[in-house]
């Protein structure tokens, strides 16, 4: 039995796009990578600071991946998570907020800020605040918490979201101190030029953590035709403006669609020098 150029070109175009869809139905969308940066240190050194950042939870429900990306968080032992926005995108489901983060060591300290879903969802943020507190996390909206961490002094500057929110750097480092690093957490990644630009003296940034774009969701060889407003020129990884870097994370959930294709789910492992 021969087949025809046609129908071989046919069936290939039928297998490859059934793969592309089922890599991006299923493969992407439930695979999280464990990202590791080394940030002016070596690798090799016996200590590390280690901050572990959390995106785009958009949480819906506790499903296995995030069972299992609990555990691996416990079992690294970060010495701070920086949650940067969009942890859940409806009120009712608060509770599975607080649900995942039950399977997160408290003794881990951990800083959150605000996404443009958490005001689109119309939360109590009280609610919020009263969740992030009970598992030892602390919501920063333009505020600057210091911590104490492997005998490094490392400042944290929350930024409110520039979509749904009032974000002002200003008001922010208002109280900050010099520090050994300091850390800014800018849900969506169009203010850290403005961050960048405000910068100085003390209150200069080690990093900027961002999240928002989910690395574009559908990415195709670099083409991201679903970047969202507040993406500004960014999309995923590591940037740098006006000397300062900025790490934009792909994010775990999904939003509109349950799909993502070319934007692997991330959480992102930063070592410091201690």
């Amino acid at each position: 039995m021969t087949i025809s150029r046609r129908k071989f070109l046919l069936g290939g175009f039928i297998v490859t796009a059934g793969a592309l869809l089922l890599d991006a139905l299923w493969g992407e969308q439930f695979f999280i990578e464990q990202k590791l940066v080394y940030l002016d240190t070596d690798p090799f050194a016996d200590q590390h600071l280690k901050v572990l950042q959390i995106s785009d939870l958009h949480l819906q429900s506790v499903n296995y991946q995030l069972e299992q990306l609990a555990k691996d968080i416990n079992k690294h032992q970060p010495d701070i998570i920086a949650i940067t926005g969009d942890s859940i995108d409806a009120g009712k489901n608060h509770y599975v907020l607080d649900e995942f983060l039950q399977l997160i060591d408290k003794n881990i300290p951990k800083v959150a800020i605000l996404g443009n879903w958490e005001y689109w969802a119309g939360l109590s943020f009280s609610d919020l605040t009263d969740i992030y507190q009970k598992h030892n996390c602390q919501l920063l909206v333009n505020q600057n918490k210091r911590f104490d961490l492997k005998g490094k002094s490392v400042s944290i500057t929350g930024i409110d979201d520039y979509i749904g929110g009032k974000p002002d750097f200003e008001k922010a480092v208002k109280e900050h101190q010099a520090s050994d690093y300091h850390i800014v957490l800018n849900h969506c990644p169009v203010y850290s030029d403005t961050i960048a630009k405000m910068q100085s003296g003390a209150t200069k940034t080690d990093l900027i953590l961002s999240g928002h774009t989910h690395g574009g969701q559908l990415n195709i060889l670099g083409f991201a035709p679903f970047k969202p407003w507040g993406s500004g020129k960014y999309l995923k990884g590591m940037y740098h403006q006006n000397n300062t870097r900025i790490y934009v994370s792909r994010g775990i959930g999904t939003t509109k669609l349950p799909i993502r294709f070319g934007a692997i789910s991330e959480v992102t492992l930063f070592h410091f020098k201690a």
